[in-house]
This record gives C-alpha cells, sequence and structure tokens, in this order.
C-alpha cells in the first residue's frame, strides 16, 4: 500500500456521535461514508451567515442553484477500527483529478492531530460529477472552483489490491 505524496490538504474535524457505532463498539462502515460526505459538504459548500468555510467552499447548495454534485464512484480502504471518542476526528482531503466536468476527491480519517500516536483508519476516494439540474448532463467545472481547488492538487490514492 503507497500513500499518497504530501502536499497541500484540507483538515477537516468531524464530531463522532454514539450512534455512529455499531454492535461492536467501532464506527460502522456505512457511517464512514456519512463522515466523509459531512466532511466534503463543508469542504465545498459556501458557508452561510455567520460561518466559516475553507478557501475551497465555493459550491451553492441546493437544487435551487442549477448544478447538482453526484457520486460516480467511491472506493474506500479500512485501516483500523474508529473506536468512539469524543475529541472530533480529522478528514483530510485533497484533488487527486480535476477533469472537465468531475473531480477526484481523496481522503485520510485520522484520530485528532493532538492525539498521540496518530492514527489513520481510512482512506476514500470519490469521483464527484458536476450536473446540470435542468438537464441531467454534466456540466464543466467553472474557473472559481478550479482556482480554489487546484492548489490542493495532489497525487491520487493507490489501494493495496490495485
Amino acid at each position: 500500500m503507497t500513500e499518497a505524496t504530501p502536499g497541500p490538504r484540507l483538515h477537516i474535524p468531524i464530531q463522532l456521535r454514539w450512534g455512529d457505532l455499531d454492535a461492536f463498539n467501532h464506527v460502522n462502515n456505512t457511517s464512514m461514508l456519512k463522515l466523509l460526505e459531512e466532511a466534503r459538504v463543508r469542504a465545498f459548500w459556501r458557508a452561510g451567515p455567520g460561518e466559516v468555510a475553507p478557501s475551497t467552499a465555493v459550491l451553492d447548495s441546493g437544487l435551487d442553484e442549477g448544478i447538482l454534485t453526484l457520486i460516480a464512484r467511491q472506493e474506500i480502504e479500512y485501516l483500523a477500527p474508529v473506536p468512539y471518542q469524543r475529541r472530533p476526528l480529522e478528514v483530510q482531503m485533497w484533488f487527486g483529478k480535476l477533469g472537465g466536468s468531475s473531480v477526484e476527491v481523496c481522503y485520510e480519517v485520522h484520530n485528532d492531530p493532538t492525539a498521540e500516536p496518530r492514527q489513520i483508519y481510512a482512506r476514500s476516494t470519490a469521483v464527484i460529477v458536476l450536473v446540470d439540474a435542468a438537464s441531467g448532463r454534466p456540466t464543466r467545472l467553472t474557473q472559481e472552483m478550479r482556482d480554489a481547488w487546484e492548489p490542493f492538487v495532489g497525487a491520487s490514492i493507490e489501494y493495496a489490491h490495485r
């Protein structure tokens, strides 16, 4: 298994909820996908009044905005069970690729940055396609999106099974 080449990454804290755990007292595999979704929304949707968001948050939310972000493909590799903890997880995110109408979002899920020792729980990749809400057809990334996301382009994740 090869780790992605380190480069600029977003660092999004995500708080666990008791309901994310399963009968084995660790985060359920499907809950992990919801945690990644939450990190993605925080990283890419514009902040509302009184909120703070990273420089990558350039997408407007809602059907009335005319653009949908659809998951075309998602892959996840679980490296260690995630126990319940009060400190937030740290989801590190970057882009493996920026295409014409799609982006490859790479994730690593770590324990809280102040924790010792540091632990990586999972790696994931999602291919997201921007789609025109009215036509259902892919739409091109805007220059604003490219300008906001290009600083965070790095190597794609290489998974152990490939």
